[in-house]
């Protein structure tokens, strides 16, 4: 079982199959590409049915085959609408000079509804009556929140009706499912959505994501008590990206930043956004690992600093006042005014794209990894060498 717990259609996977072919997720979990795994969209997730039947329609063209004994979606999760994009570009708007970066996905808005307890559960797409009256509440608010809304509730009531026929054989209680899986000993991979530094509560606010993207957020998200967790894999590049506004100690800029951007194609797998480029971040990484408990780290993306003379680590925050902190400020324009402290490693030369062992790695990229390993105190058990499924290393 792989599932989702949190965010929506904001974030993307891109991941290729044995044959190398490329597959653009967004809200569906990827374990959809294997044929013996169900997939779940927990009720912590929240759901434009009617992307989430094009992406689906995507998969099918594709080859994969997507049916309610393969993905279920939970009855508590609640419904993102076109009124919640609209309102995203209207909220956008208003922040002038001080723009989140939002993908204008309508993301935060439909948590916003969830959280003031006037949204619309998928479960009640089953009540015609319910579901009709929930939208309009809805559209009603947005309209006497903000000038320019435009929206045509009636038309979206009668276009779901269509809908609900479509996604009923999908909804399950999914918290019971997935505890009664893992208590029959089935394998539950929770697949994350955004990043960490994007938490809304432990990210960097207020230019972050609007859920908890973080390990209390899959507990929230699924329905899953902490103690059923047995591995927590911290996923992280050997350099970092950012997409959207918001403070980044380690930035690069100019031809190296190009460079990197291009080597790793990092484009918003959503958006299609450049993505910002930067040293790795230990500072960041560590405090990540704190919240999260991490027991292994997956590196990721080894293969894009082939061919750089030298590699920087940024291990502490040196703050205007002069003082060099390793703990990660609650204060966003703090951050923003910090001056990184690096450590500096030499680079390798060698295509590592080819390595499938830890001893195929040059000595400097083994010596970078175990650098890492020793500021983060957590083992980098899984190093990732290129875009393919089998371009990995795992680290004896």
């Amino acid at each position: 079982m792989v599932t989702r717990c949190q965010g929506g259609a904001n974030a993307g996977h891109t991941i290729y199959d044995d044959d190398g072919k490329k597959y653009a997720l967004h809200l569906v979990p990827s374990g959809i590409l294997n044929e013996e795994c169900l997939c779940v969209v927990g009720n912590g997730v929240v759901v434009h049915i009617p992307s989430m039947f094009n992406e689906l329609e995507a998969l099918e063209k594709a080859g994969v085959k997507v049916t309610p004994d393969r993905l279920v979606i939970s009855d508590r999760a609640h419904m993102l609408f076109d009124l919640h994009k609209e309102v995203d570009g209207l909220r956008e708007a208003e922040l002038s000079g001080n723009k989140i970066g939002t993908t204008k996905r309508g993301i935060g808005p439909a948590y916003a509804s969830k959280a003031t307890r006037n949204g619309v559960r998928v479960g009640d797409i089953r009540n015609p009556e319910k579901f009709a009256a929930g939208l309009r509440a809805l559209a009603a608010d947005a309209a006497a929140r903000f000038d320019g809304f435009e929206y045509d509730v009636e038309a979206e009531i009668e276009s779901y009706k269509v809908f609900a026929e479509k996604v009923k054989p999908y909804i399950a209680d999914t918290v019971a499912l997935v505890n009664s899986e893992h208590k029959k000993g089935k394998r539950v991979l929770v697949e994350g959505a955004n990043a960490t530094m994007l938490d809304l509560d432990f990210g960097t606010y207020p230019f972050v994501t609007s859920s908890n993207p973080s390990l209390g957020g899959v507990c929230a998200g699924l329905g899953l008590a902490p103690n059923k967790f047995e591995t927590i894999i911290g996923v992280a590049k050997a350099y970092t990206t950012r997409v959207g506004a918001g403070p980044y100690p380690t930035e690069l800029f100019g031809d190296l930043a190009d460079e990197l951007r291009e080597k790793g194609f990092e484009y918003g797998t959503t958006t299609g956004r450049p993505r910002r480029i930067g040293w790795l971040d230990i500072v960041a990484l560590n405090y990540a690992s704190m919240i999260n408990g991490f027991t292994h780290i997956n590196l990721t993306k080894l293969d894009v600093l082939s061919g750089l003379p030298e590699l920087k680590i940024g291990v502490g925050y040196k703050l205007p006042d002069g003082t060099v902190t390793t703990d990660f400020p609650s204060d966003t324009e703090l951050v923003g005014e910090v001056e990184m402290v690096y450590e500096t490693m030499p680079g390798w030369e060698e295509d590592i794209s080819g390595a499938r062992n830890w001893d195929d790695l040059p000595k400097a990229c083994q010596l970078y990894v175990e650098k890492i390993e020793q500021l983060c105190g957590v083992e980098c058990r899984y190093l990732g060498v290129g875009p393919g499924r089998d371009a990995i290393v795992i680290k004896p």
